[in-house]
């Protein structure tokens, strides 16, 4: 791809940055920093640091990235630049803005020009994850595979986010084959064992879940982004396998975080606990540890996907003022934000009756959380995450129907599931439950 760099280096450290990217190092932060430090004029450089914070979903890492991209804009000359180059810093200023979508539109158009920018394509497909685009998540990659080959150094890379966005569109068994080819190309790339993952979690396949994490644990519980996430989905297999006590001791030695951890961490943590809380089993003094952790990560809006989790987190740590709080904070958000902020239509579409039902729900007012539930159940995907990370919300609505006595919602919920995922031990459960006696 032609560059505007000032020297060599530059595009070395920039393609080391890109390498940690597609393969989710943990470094990648530190890499990107250090292609701003080698040339502090590289369009690419200055837009990768963009993405990384903004994508992290944690506010708390975009004012500092954000001040210095201003910076760079106002000594930049765009006529020197690539067209490329020109879109690159386009999609990241779209970003800043809260614009996802407009974000991702940019890099589609990136894409379609060169299809061999791997930047771009990493970039969108994590984009289409945020917003919950399940067909641009598998059709941006599948539009650029024409241009890649087996001989090149990444073609891995891109396999195995093809996986999962095939995964996400339900072509469960395409997921899996592309996923271990990616795997048998690169074992380092993480993300074709977590797409992987995903495939047989949606086919109730937990045994080969384990199987599968067992086979290549050291492949990805090591130094990268999605160690913990992938601990998760382990948990979950534990769950569905009837092992909840096995999935609490690795929730305590590898997904409880502190305050200084990763964000997403608290994500994970929260939902596998929230899990257990829907099956009767309640852990206050773990709800309250996590708890703690959310209050500073919640002042700026800026993700209603982590909103719904951090209510779970002070519901379930009985802090229910918290709650309220939150939701009310989030109200007078949207009073003022501006339409193109995405998670303003996040917010006001699925966030908030999201975050009022787990709040109902905590409270004992099952149909309550059913009524703010039933209506968005068909757009939850609009505030992103995964098919298996969104499940928590199908399943708070569930066991809200059972407990509410709404039979016929009910048995049309749990019919829809068994529908889809036979072979499941949670959907035959509450199949059984709404049995006469």
């Amino acid at each position: 791809m032609p560059l505007t760099a000032a020297s060599s280096a530059a595009v070395e450290e920039l393609d080391r940055a890109v390498d940690s990217l597609l393969h989710f190092r943990s470094d990648v932060g530190d890499l990107a920093a250090r292609v701003v430090a080698e040339d502090p004029m590289l369009p690419l450089g200055n837009a990768m640091r963009v993405h990384l914070a903004v994508l992290s979903t944690d506010p708390a890492h975009v004012p500092v990235v954000a001040d210095e991209f201003a910076k760079f804009l106002s000594v930049v000359d765009p006529g020197e630049l690539t067209e490329g180059e020109r879109m690159h810093l386009s999609a990241a200023s779209h970003l800043l803005d809260g614009d996802l979508a407009g974000a991702a539109r940019v890099l589609t158009g990136i894409s379609t020009a060169q299809p061999r920018d791997a930047m771009a394509l990493a970039f969108g497909h994590q984009l289409d994850f945020l917003t919950g685009d399940a067909v641009s998540l598998r059709d941006r990659i599948g539009g650029a595979m024409h241009a890649w080959g087996e001989s090149d150094p990444h073609f891995a890379n891109l396999l195995g986010m093809y996986a999962f966005g095939l995964e996400e569109c339900g072509h469960w068994d395409q997921a899996e084959q592309a996923g271990l080819r990616a795997m048998s190309l690169d074992p380092a790339d993480v993300w074709s064992i977590h797409a992987v993952g995903h495939a047989h979690e949606m086919r109730a396949r937990f045994s080969s879940g384990i199987e599968l994490f067992d086979r290549r644990r050291e492949n990805w519980d090591g130094d990268n982004l999605l160690r913990v996430h992938i601990w998760w989905h382990y948990c979950l297999f534990l769950l569905e396998s009837g092992q909840p006590e096995r999935a609490l001791d690795i929730y305590d030695t590898k997904l409880a975080p502190g305050a200084a951890d990763a964000l997403r961490d608290a994500v994970n943590a929260a939902s596998l606990l929230w899990r257990l809380h829907l099956e009767g089993v309640h852990h206050e003094s773990r709800w309250q540890e996590l708890a703690r952790t959310w209050p500073p990560r919640m002042k700026i809006p800026f993700s209603a996907f982590n909103d719904m989790h951090a209510v779970m987190s002070y519901v379930g740590a009985g802090d229910d003022l918290a709650a309220e709080q939150l939701i009310a904070e989030r109200k007078r958000y949207l009073v003022d934000a501006p339409e193109t902020v995405s998670n303003a239509s996040m917010t006001a579409r699925v966030g908030l009756p999201v975050c009022e039902a787990l709040l109902a729900f905590g409270r004992g007012r099952y149909g309550e959380a059913v009524d703010h539930l039933w209506p968005v159940r068909r757009r939850v995907h609009e505030f992103g995450g995964s098919h298996a990370q969104r499940d928590v919300v199908q399943r708070t609505l569930v066991e809200a129907a059972v407990r509410a006595g709404r039979t016929e919602q009910a048995h049309v919920l749990v019919s829809e599931r068994i529908s889809l995922r036979p072979d499941s031990p949670y959907n035959h459960l509450k199949l059984s439950q709404l049995r006469p006696a």
